[in-house]
């Protein structure tokens, strides 16, 4: 399985430019470990060709939320859901047009 965090840096808010600055990079060296560490025994799950993607961003409080946004089996969603949570992350709850799940 091939696993891809990305880091959603523009917000349904605006922080200060300096702080905004700070958070950028807070949240994609964040994706860059969720990716590469956190995630990483997911890469021996399914085929070659399955995708898990994950958007990270902040949420108005400035906590990194997370959203698995591809179909992918239930235990993938929970393994993410669960190392996200122990990571101080939280649920991305919205309705966005850009979420891919199915025929749900």
């Amino acid at each position: 399985m091939t696993v891809t965090v990305l880091a959603i840096t523009e917000t349904d808010f605006v922080p200060d430019v300096s702080l905004s600055r700070i958070m950028n990079e807070r949240l994609k060296r964040a994706a860059a470990e969720l990716q590469d560490i956190h995630l990483q025994p997911m890469l021996a799950v399914g085929q070659r060709n399955d995708d898990l993607v994950v958007y990270i961003s902040y949420n108005p409080k400035y906590t990194i939320r997370f959203r698995v946004v591809n179909d992918v089996p239930q235990d993938v969603e929970n393994f993410v859901a669960n190392t996200c949570g122990n990571l101080g992350y939280i649920k991305w709850k919205t309705n966005v047009v850009n979420i891919f799940k199915g025929n749900d």
